[in-house]
């Protein structure tokens, strides 16, 4: 598939209402685009329990925004996806391996929908404005939340890769040793590799070891009062300054910066963007992620790079999808679903 058209070539905020939806593994967000207006996303909770379920939730959510102006909506789920078909290869925490959801979604909603992972959706939300214009030309963005995921805007359009599934930067190498040989291949996230050194997992697990370990520390009094010491503890105890939290971020941003200047290498981007739940660190996280990032980017590369957070917020996701429809239905509005206008049962 040709990668999209410059934004500069489009016209996609004229006659137009997009739905964006932001599939996470806990909630259902679903926002209208229009006249370069977003509206406040309103929240549902996922049903993971099944394909189904699941597809049940997006097309309530779409109904219950959905207007005679809508022309097509976006769907931004944490899966590796077939872009050019919608089909979802692989899924984290949903019931979506190798599931047609673009096509089942067009029959159900009644008009174009176009599916795409998370973290491009998001790096679309990052590089655009709410009319489809760029703002940067070219761009990496990593979401640190769970896992690691990433999307990628180069020259000023969506790359995807041959298959639609490039921007997976989680599962680049920043630890695997050779002392011994070949390192063995295990399950994914591989050891070794970014999302599993420095996802919000990683960041759980260092925060249940200094609580074992340090039986003075702030986490240690929160785990005795009962309490599972997770990543959203370190955070919130770093933020009060609590040193071993302050370390622990900074050691999850150290090995987040050999990531970063991986992506620098390969790409030499205008912005690397840092977003998802764990970045609200802020600078506890970013600061150390930069310092690292810069030691490891040989003279000559990545000089005009900025290494930022995500402006985006919560309503990157949302945001993302609805300009996701409305740059891609302004390449070609698919023939067969072009003869419906409205949702399932909507009136």
């Amino acid at each position: 598939m040709p990668p999209a058209p410059l934004a500069s070539e489009l016209e996609v905020a004229e006659g137009g209402r997009f739905i964006g939806v932001d599939v996470g593994g806990t909630k259902v967000a679903v926002a209208t685009l229009e006249e370069e207006r977003l509206s406040e996303p309103t929240v549902r909770p996922t049903d993971s329990s099944s394909a189904d379920g699941l597809v049940d939730e997006i097309v309530a959510g779409v109904k219950s925004v959905n207007s005679p102006g809508t022309r097509a909506v976006g769907v931004g789920v944490p899966s590796i996806v077939e872009f050019d078909t919608g089909r979802v290869h692989s899924s984290v925490n949903l019931d979506l391996a190798d599931f047609d959801l673009r096509s089942v979604l067009e029959d159900r909603i009644g008009m174009p929908v176009f599916v795409d992972n998370d973290a491009t959706i998001a790096a679309i939300g990052e590089a655009f404005d709410d009319g489809g214009r760029p703002l940067v030309q070219n761009l990496v963005l990593l979401t640190v939340g769970t896992g690691v995921g990433g999307g990628l805007v180069l020259d000023g359009r969506v790359y995807r890769g041959s298959t639609g599934a490039a921007g997976e930067l989680g599962h680049t190498l920043i630890g695997a040793s050779f002392g011994e040989g070949r390192p063995t291949a295990g399950d994914f996230p591989q050891t070794g590799s970014l999302e599993a050194l420095a996802a919000g997992r990683a960041l759980d697990r260092l925060g249940a070891q200094i609580a074992g370990e340090r039986p003075d520390s702030a986490l240690a009094k929160m785990a005795a009062g009962g309490d599972r010491i997770d990543g959203h503890d370190v955070v919130r105890a770093a933020q009060q300054s609590d040193p071993d939290a302050v370390a622990a971020l900074r050691t999850l941003g150290e090995r987040l910066g050999v990531g970063i200047a991986n992506a620098i290498n390969t790409f030499d981007p205008d912005e690397v963007v840092i977003g998802g739940g764990v970045s609200v660190a802020g600078d506890l996280l970013l600061d150390p992620a930069r310092e690292t990032a810069r030691d490891f980017i040989p003279p000559g590369v990545g000089e005009r790079t900025e290494i930022r957070l995500a402006r985006q917020g919560r309503d990157a996701g949302v945001r993302g999808a609805a300009l996701l429809a409305a740059l891609e239905l302004a390449r070609g509005e698919p023939a067969s679903v072009a003869s419906h206008s409205e949702v399932e049962g909507a009136s």
